[in-house]
């Protein structure tokens, strides 16, 4: 076997060929309450092939020594515009939204992806392996199409183009709608009601009786795969009221696999939630009543809708803490120290990183990732503390069994003028 230093591992981009051993670890699994000290992980071929403590080293191996380091899975962030925005207040580098398009469900996000984003690099660098890039609602209530994405510095960055589709309700659908909520639910309703037109019929008038509909058959033949349950529905809605509405359409709709993002009132209604077996996407940090559809937002959200035995995945929704990613093992943090408040109601730590890791990569339908098990792509972070502590950080990142570097233009720039001393700067900066 052979010993390296984990510096070097790192400064190797591609997979190696030979098994990776990392040992002295402390195992997060992702899988329950389940943690492995001193544990050893075989990486083998992009993925991993043994995990427990006392698991034989093959030979040849190239031997990592975690020191008893945290290790978990990697992070998975949804949602997210990874690949679809570069600078959020210019809208030439934005190609979530398509404000003006007559088109809306058929709008495919793996078009516009661009594996050469800045961001993939600062995102990796914080735990992030994989991530899901969302739209936003241009001109209708449907968004379009989102994709699985890669954040691995060698391969493909697409790994599931038209992965899901994406709804705005709520307060935003009725402005896109038409000042309403019946608008934006007859909206919907028109669109998914002409996909299961047109899956009984492929001959049949995606119009219906309304020689007048603005239903496009491009829009109508992207929601078959939603119908069928081959891809889910991401529903962004806050108030119960309007959860209830999203519940009620699996009975229209039995193949349905909805998704709620944000939700932040779904603990007053979780025990429904959790009946119709429906995920939820929120954020850890909600407790102001910002707009009327949030009045009873409440850090305990995450804390119930687990208790009642509903999926929970804590995502970059906005507001406090903002929408990039770096931060979700903070949010994850923030919903075990719920627990400790008098009253709240939070996660174990165990629930809490299956909240940005196991959960997000299930409703995301990647089977073969989000957790540490044999047979899992060995998509791993090592960590120099504790995970969901914020002043930790990832010390090494693989995806796929191949470690990355851990560098960005912020670190390449910042490398490159710390040394410099003031004669070697520009005229300009002494002055």
């Amino acid at each position: 076997m052979k010993r390296v230093l984990l510096s070097m591992v790192l400064a190797a981009a591609p997979a190696v060929a030979a098994p990776i051993a990392i040992t002295g670890a402390t195992a997060h699994t992702a899988r329950g309450e389940e943690m492995i000290r001193n544990a050893t992980i075989i990486i083998d071929n992009g993925r991993i092939t043994a995990i427990g403590a006392g698991v034989a080293i093959p030979a040849g191996a190239m031997v990592i020594d975690a020191k008893g380091q945290p290790v978990t899975p990697g992070i998975v962030a949804v949602p997210s515009d990874l690949g679809l925005t570069e600078v959020g207040g210019v809208r030439e580098t934005s190609d979530g939204s398509a404000r003006t398009s007559p088109y809306s469900a058929a709008l495919d996000m793996a078009a516009a992806i661009n594996p050469g984003s800045l961001h993939f690099a600062i995102y990796r660098m914080a735990g992030v392996t994989r991530a899901a890039a969302v739209p936003d609602s241009g001109n209708a209530v449907f968004g379009g199409q989102g994709a699985v994405v890669s954040l691995a510095a060698n391969g493909p960055t697409v790994t599931r183009p038209r992965a899901f589709q994406y709804v705005e309700l709520g307060e935003a659908g009725e402005r896109l709608a038409g000042g309403s909520r019946p608008a934006a639910y007859a909206q919907l309703i028109d669109l998914l009601d002409a996909a299961k037109r047109l899956a009984a019929n492929p001959a049949a008038s995606v119009g219906g009786d309304d020689s007048g509909s603005l239903v496009k058959r491009r829009d109508v033949e992207a929601l078959l795969p939603v119908l069928s349950g081959a891809q889910s529905l991401m529903v962004h809605v806050e108030r119960a009221s309007d959860i209830l509405e999203v519940l009620k359409l699996k009975g229209r709709y039995p193949a349905l696999r909805p998704v709620l993002v944000g939700a932040r009132e779904a603990w007053l209604v979780a025990a429904q939630i959790a009946r119709a077996g429906v995920p939820v996407i929120t954020h850890s940090l909600y407790d102001l009543p910002d707009d009327f559809e949030g009045l009873a937002a409440s850090r305990n959200n995450a804390g119930h809708l687990q208790a009642a035995g509903v999926t929970v995945v804590l995502g970059p929704l906005g507001g406090v803490g903002g929408t990039t990613p770096v931060n979700l093992p903070g949010y994850a943090g923030n919903a075990v120290g719920q627990g400790t408040v008098p009253g709240g109601k939070g996660l174990t730590k165990a629930q809490a990183l299956a909240a940005i890791t196991a959960n997000p990569a299930r409703i995301l339908g990647l089977a073969d990732t989000g957790t540490l098990e044999v047979g899992k792509r060995a998509d791993l972070v090592m960590w120099d503390g504790d995970p969901l502590e914020l002043m930790s950080s990832p010390v090494a990142v693989w995806i796929d069994g191949a470690a990355q570097p851990m560098t960005s233009r912020q670190t390449l720039l910042a490398q490159r003028y710390k040394a410099l001393g003031r004669i070697d700067l520009p005229l300009q900066y002494p002055r």
